[in-house]
């Protein structure tokens, strides 16, 4: 979702010319920042990890998969007719962002987003065409689109500077829920405009937690009341606000993203 920016398309800068034999891209440079594409090489069993890596300049921002009342969400593509499929990006845990009465959620530090690749034949170079597409955000929101071509060999050992990254990446990622943090309870009341939520939150949390829920595309709930604990158990309201017209919930899923003191969280919500 993208409003209250002046939008300010760049030329992008310091692309590939062409294939090269490596597992990163060179960076594209803008100038909010920089990006680039980095990639493990590939299983036996078609299976790529690989990683965006954006590094904002100092004051700008990019986006998380939801951004809040303004901003451009990351969005990751490959050729089509390549053979190779995106199976999943997964995100780091985000922050609050406010400007003015703007609220944005996102990264203001270099960010990594883990992403899995499945090639239809291994065991033969795979030559990769990707498209990535950004918002790097200041007093202006710059959209950010760079094209990379790379050629990616089987697997030979493990490359430690890529394993480092992405396994530096998949540690910003939120953990699944468990015995000592979780949703434990949730529903509609109010005829819809409100969600309650309750939380298991881990031992020794005194401060309210930071709750995100992403419901539809571009609608994202920031807001809780009526938080209050309950032993280990966290429960508050989230005002819904107005959904798309002719929005029918049933069936839908929707996430939940909660940040308690060092720790986050992330789960689903199913209507059923």
């Amino acid at each position: 979702m993208v409003s209250g920016w002046l939008l300010v398309a760049l030329p992008v800068l310091g692309l590939a010319a062409g294939p090269v034999r490596a597992d990163f891209t060179p960076w594209a440079t803008n100038e909010g920042g920089r990006m680039r594409l980095v990639f493990m090489p590939p299983e036996p069993d078609g299976k790529i990890r690989g990683a965006l890596q954006i590094e904002p300049k100092p004051g700008w921002i990019t986006y998380w998969k939801e951004p809040g009342d303004t901003g451009i969400p990351p969005k990751l593509s490959f050729g089509e007719n390549s053979g190779i499929s995106l199976d999943r990006v997964s995100y780091p845990v985000p922050k609050r962002i406010d400007n003015g009465a703007l609220r944005d959620i996102g990264y203001d530090q270099p960010v990594a987003f883990p992403f899995e690749l499945t090639v239809k034949d291994a065991s033969k170079p795979v030559m990769l065409s990707a498209s990535a597409f950004i918002g790097l955000c200041r007093n202006i929101c710059i959209p950010f689109q760079a094209d990379f071509t790379l050629a990616l060999q089987p697997a030979k050992g493990t490359p430690v500077e890529e394993a480092m990254i992405l396994n530096a990446a998949t540690a910003t990622l939120p953990e699944p829920p468990s015995e000592t943090f979780a949703l434990t309870h949730y529903i509609m009341t109010q005829g819809g405009r409100i969600l309650r939520l309750t939380l298991r939150l881990p031992e020794g949390t005194s401060d309210m937690p930071q709750v995100i829920v992403s419901g539809p595309e571009g609608h994202i709930l920031l807001d809780g009341i009526n938080g209050r604990f309950e032993g280990d158990s966290y429960t508050l309201d989230m005002p819904v606000g107005k959904l798309p017209k002719g929005y029918e919930i049933k069936g839908k899923r929707w996430s939940i993203l909660a940040i308690a003191g060092s720790r986050a969280m992330e789960t689903s919500l199913a209507f059923d």
